[in-house]
């Protein structure tokens, strides 16, 4: 059973804080594909 509280003490922040981190970029890759298609479709009408 100590193990098992060992371990989660060991593991769990770290899990908790790339939780954390996957959450506040996956709005920031959200924002940088939409910023990617529009690029490509100036680009696109520029030809």
């Amino acid at each position: 059973m100590e193990n098992i509280i060992t371990i989660i003490g060991n593991f769990g922040f770290p899990i908790a804080v790339a939780a954390y981190l996957l959450v506040r970029i996956e709005s920031k890759l959200t924002q940088l594909t939409d910023s990617i298609h529009e690029l490509t479709t100036v680009i696109k009408s520029m030809k």
